[in-house]
């Protein structure tokens, strides 16, 4: 059990595990974005600090901003809620190298999350069943050999994509290609 956890998101997220923690006995350390300094979760934490200005970027996503605040609040462990930095392997990495625990998945799993089409082989390797179809690559042939093979209409998605970026639905051959292009 942890005595402090740090909240690296906003919103809705960080309220409800706001709630959690305090129904835990767990104090709660919340960041913030100066576009978000009158936020119900910073109100709602036992403490709270400025992450940075109110683009994303240089604020929820500022790993080491982030991390500085953790270790100054002698936090244990980081909840990143979902979204944001919650998949990302280097802040897991992050945590781990400055023995703060990233409530999630560890780095080296989540590295491998991040390329579908290791994912996808590692699953299938430990008999985890998976949507049909085959990570190709962005190879034409190789693609419309799969799209035929499996029958339309397909999805292609980004190996590396995330949150739906990158998804494309075709319907017919003459689209695939200019699909891959843009995906």
């Amino acid at each position: 059990m942890f005595s402090k956890i740090l909240i690296a998101n906003r919103g809705e997220i960080a309220v409800k595990i706001i709630e959690t923690c305090k129904e835990m006995g767990i104090k709660t350390v919340a960041i913030y974005s100066e576009a978000d300094a009158d936020s119900l979760h910073i109100k709602l934490a036992d403490e709270s600090y400025c992450v940075g200005p109110a683009n994303m970027q240089d604020s929820y996503f500022n790993m080491n901003a982030i991390l500085t605040i953790a270790l100054a609040t002698k936090s244990e462990a980081i909840h990143p809620g979902y979204g944001m930095l919650s998949e990302n392997y280097e802040f897991a990495a992050k945590c781990e190298e400055n023995n703060i625990c990233f409530i999630g998945p560890k780095s080296s799993v989540l590295k491998k999350m991040c390329n579908k089409i290791e994912i996808k082989k590692f699953m299938k390797n430990c008999g985890i069943p998976v949507i049909p179809g085959n990570c190709v690559g962005n190879d034409i042939d190789k693609v419309k050999a799969e799209a035929q093979k499996i029958g339309y209409p397909v999805i292609i998605k980004t190996q590396n994509g995330g949150g739906g970026r990158g998804i494309k639905i075709v319907y017919e051959e003459e689209n695939l290609e200019k699909a891959v292009n843009e995906a």
